[in-house]
């Protein structure tokens, strides 16, 4: 039987919209803003989409639940977070352990958390990127999947170093999932290894 992934997003999707154009089998694509501009494309390949907006529950808990409720209605084998902007409690995470992938605009274990390429930019390092891991309740500290590194070229902004990063992002991501769905991810005393050799870091020279 086919795998179902259910991806959650909050803005304007570029990582979902890699995913499903990679030709993954995405069965919902979820958001907590109903303004996110991910839905419409979602929707224009005929993907169900759904909205649970935050804002209109008391707290991270009641959120989480009402959130959970509506992705287990897709039966999921996979929760993919695409830019999905709200911290999730552990029980959630806990709930759907080792069956939820995160992408982080850094490379990990650096600079977690939010305003990553401002942050890489300020520290003056020259190699920036992302990272695919599986999420654990501690914030951007899942084993990691797969990384691609770019490097900082003089004279970047915020803006250019972010698009140079998420062009990468788009061929990591799938990548990942495409594993998964494989059956070739390991974990191995915390550690994630690929069968089959193909190597987990990308170097892009753009």
């Amino acid at each position: 039987m086919q795998k179902r992934i259910v991806v959650l997003i909050s803005g304007r999707g570029s990582n979902m919209q890699a995913v499903v154009e990679a030709g993954l089998p995405v069965v919902a694509v979820i958001s907590n803003r109903a303004d996110a501009a991910g839905l419409a494309y979602a929707r224009s390949r005929g993907i169900p989409t759904a909205v649970v907006a935050h804002e209109r529950y008391s707290g991270r808990e009641a959120f989480d639940a009402a959130l959970a409720e509506e992705i287990d209605r897709h039966a999921p084998d996979l929760i993919v977070l695409a830019g999905f902007m709200r911290i999730l409690t552990d029980a959630f995470v806990e709930r759907y352990a080792g069956r939820m992938m995160n992408i982080h605009p850094a490379l990990l274990p650096a600079f977690r958390g939010l305003n990553t390429h401002a942050r890489a930019l300020a520290a003056g390092v020259k190699i920036h990127g992302c990272t695919v891991h599986w999420v654990t309740p501690a914030l951007d500290e899942g084993p990691i999947i797969i990384q691609a590194a770019v490097p900082v070229c003089p004279g970047d902004t915020e803006e250019s170093l972010a698009a140079r990063v998420l062009r990468q992002e788009h061929i990591i991501y799938p990548r990942a999932i495409r594993w998964w769905l494989e059956g070739r991810l390991r974990l191995e005393n915390g550690v994630v290894r690929v069968e089959g050799g193909e190597p987990q870091l990308v170097y892009s020279d753009d």
